[in-house]
């Protein structure tokens, strides 16, 4: 659909004939793809006999498990994805996000014959390392370390920390990698596998992502099924933050969108996209989109920015403060570090908590062995907003910053009560 055309949606897409009737009878006999991951392929930091596969509990089953029982998941229902700076139960947190990308990738992966309980294990852990107030608090997050130490925050690379070294449950290094390699903010026609095989490279690749702020845009994941999360964490977002647009008033309506093939809709979105890297994926050592369905991703990722992510609260002036607010609350912090102050909320409710909570960690080896940048970088990535909020106010009772979220109420007309 073309700007200034007459507004019409695209077909659904459908599956090719000759894909679907071969998916069908691998289905039929269980015949898996060859790339597919096996499961008596996983490598784990430990040898632990507890975390041998069984017929019961499959390798990635166990992943799986150990993930939603790390205390970080539950944190995502408080941490917005797009619309922090208001207070509404419908609309899209990370806890829904991580579901809808694992309900998209394991469709692609049962379809393609991928291990789909390695996909569910990328898709529940890829966002564990994000920050309140989503990619902007991620922004604000990373100015601060590097003006101090130089290094980089990206919350992919702090999801890898959170399961490996914050709450070690001895996951699998194919997890990691596809949690770390999941930013499926840089759209790519055909995503190829990687080569990472060893902990020894992963530490390495998450050492180079905090050193050079560039290299999160060479990472590759090492399966297909990590390369299915990543396009399946894009096609979660692109519709569903369109939904939420309209809900909160950004957007009148979808009116103004322009597409060719992939629609505006979510339902629509989800499907075509979908549709398409099966057809062109199935049978392939990689995973792909026609380039057709590409360059209307491409626009559609375009379209949003200028229409929702570049209009929403942050560019609407909240979000110079919330910047210094972070800078406040991350000197602060660093302050009580260097000063012993072991009253510090980064003691009494991050460091404490952490060794109740991570099995292997001890507050006086952690607060030593880690540097206090980190230290501080832990606890603030891990906060939800509303933590955020109220622990700003705790450390700065007098400040005049403060975060003006939309509330519940705020479009109801005043009460009678209210008014006299």
């Amino acid at each position: 659909m073309r700007k200034g055309s007459a507004v019409s949606e695209p077909a659904y897409l459908q599956l090719d004939p000759e894909v679907e009737q071969a998916i069908a009878e691998n289905l039929r006999c269980g015949r898996m793809h060859p790339r597919s991951f096996p499961d008596e392929g996983v490598l784990r930091r430990e040898d632990n006999p507890h975390d041998a596969a069984t017929m019961s509990r499959p390798a990635f089953s166990r992943d799986i498990d150990k993930i939603m029982n790390i205390p970080a998941y539950n944190r995502y229902a408080g941490k917005t994805q797009v619309f922090s700076l208001v207070e509404d139960d419908d609309i899209c947190r990370r806890g829904l996000h991580v579901q809808l990308v694992g309900r998209i990738a394991r469709n692609i992966g049962r379809l393609l014959g991928l291990n789909c309980q390695l996909i569910e294990a990328i898709a529940l852990g890829h966002d564990l390392g994000h920050t309140p107030f989503g990619h902007a608090g991620e922004k604000f997050l990373s100015k601060c370390l590097q003006s101090r130490t130089g290094r980089c925050f990206h919350h992919n690379v702090h999801s890898v920390r959170v399961m490996d070294r914050l709450y070690p449950r001895n996951i699998s290094l194919q997890v990691l990698d596809g949690a770390l390699c999941h930013n499926g903010e840089f759209a790519q026609q055909v995503l190829h596998q990687g080569d990472t095989e060893t902990f020894a490279q992963l530490d390495g690749l998450v050492e180079e992502c905090t050193l050079d702020d560039s290299a999160i845009k060479r990472l590759r994941p090492s399966t297909l099924e990590g390369c299915v999360v990543r396009l399946a964490d894009m096609i979660a977002y692109l519709g569903k933050d369109r939904d939420d647009a309209i809900a909160m008033g950004v957007l009148p309506s979808l009116d103004g969108f322009e597409t060719d093939v992939i629609g505006r809709d979510n339902a629509r979105i989800i499907n075509n996209i979908t549709v398409d890297v099966v057809n062109h994926s199935f049978g392939q050592d990689d995973i792909r989109m026609s380039r057709e369905v590409f360059e209307d991703v491409k626009r559609a990722k375009q379209q949003n920015y200028e229409r929702i992510y570049d209009c929403e609260g942050w560019r609407a002036g909240s979000g110079n403060a919330v910047g210094e607010m972070f800078e406040d609350m991350y000197d602060r912090l660093l302050t009580d570090l260097e000063t012993g102050d072991e009253r510090s909320p980064v003691v009494l409710h991050h460091a404490k908590q952490l060794a109740a909570k991570s099995r292997s960690i001890t507050v006086e080896g952690y607060l030593a062995h880690t540097d206090r940048n980190q230290v501080v970088v832990d606890y603030m990535a891990s906060m939800t907003d509303r933590y955020f909020m109220e622990l700003y106010r705790y450390l700065f009772p007098d400040s005049g910053k403060h975060i003006l979220a939309r509330g519940y109420c705020a479009d109801l007309p005043r009460s009678k009560r209210s008014d006299q």
